[in-house]
């Protein structure tokens, strides 16, 4: 008996050919355009204060950061939806599995930028080591201000040590400062030493030395604390920015899927519609 005309007898659900090519053209689209940003957001930058717009430009970030994705998996689901054969099934069917290939797309988007990512820090054997002395060289980075306020040799006659000895007491300082600011909390006897490496080294008196380290110990806890609200804030935007983009891809999907299932031309609208001459 030969086969009802429109019917589909099929075992393999998932057409990984489109998901593929809907996964590299947002993969590629969000690299231009986050190279793009890139160069956007480095030309409101100066270091001449009236040609340097640093508001702007962490706005700018926050806002393209979000953006891209779901612009791009926008083009990677519509693409996945459009390329995918269309089945001769129930229609609510047909429109649930276009969207399940934007999923995919979008999955894939995801894995390919999580590779890259690995790739890029390293190998496995060196991504443990790197990951810890990235954060305590991060972390060391956020006190070093407060360091610098500390160890500020005051006007006039002090105590200088060698060259050698101030690296020491800077490295040793830091430390400090990394630890108790990890901890939250800054030992009396820690307290107590700082405060006599900074009177021999600036010629403060004690009290004043005493002084000094307080307030570069709140000084340092509060760009930790900065530096982990922004972290925070960076995480939630990035988590967002990657649902709503899953969303994106499953509508567009579905969009595709529907476009191919009535035959509506894929063209730039500027473009004039072609002749029905014949």
């Amino acid at each position: 008996m030969a086969e009802a005309i429109g019917s589909d007898i099929r075992t393999n659900y998932v057409e990984w050919g489109p998901v593929l090519a809907g996964a590299v053209a947002a993969s590629a689209i969000s690299f231009v355009l986050f190279t793009a940003g890139s160069a956007i957001g480095l030309s409101l930058l100066s270091p001449y204060p009236n040609q340097s717009y640093g508001k702007s430009a962490a706005t700018l970030a926050a806002f393209w950061a979000i953006v891209v994705p779901i612009l791009s998996l926008l083009v990677g689901g519509y693409l996945a939806g459009r390329m995918r054969a269309a089945w001769s099934i129930n229609p609510d069917e047909r429109e649930f599995r276009d969207g399940v290939h934007g999923l995919l797309v979008w999955s894939t988007a995801v894995v390919i930028g999580g590779l890259l990512a690995y790739l890029a820090a390293g190998t496995a054997a060196q991504v443990g080591g790197e990951i810890g002395k990235a954060a305590i060289a991060d972390r060391g980075a956020l006190v070093a201000t407060s360091i610098d306020t500390m160890l500020r040799p005051t006007p006039g006659p002090a105590q200088n040590p060698a060259p050698q000895q101030a690296a020491d007491n800077r490295d040793e300082l830091t430390r400090i400062f990394v630890a108790s600011t990890a901890d939250g909390t800054l030992s009396a006897a820690d307290k107590d030493y700082l405060a006599q490496v900074v009177s021999a080294q600036t010629g403060l008196p004690p009290d004043v030395a005493q002084k000094r380290v307080d307030d570069a110990y709140a000084s340092a806890l509060e760009a930790v604390d900065n530096a982990r609200q922004a972290a925070v804030a960076a995480g939630l935007a990035t988590a967002t920015a990657l649902l709503v983009s899953l969303a994106a891809a499953w509508y567009a999907a579905q969009r595709g899927g529907h476009h191919r299932d009535q035959n509506i031309p894929a063209r730039f609208t500027s473009l004039p519609p072609r002749s029905t001459r014949t």
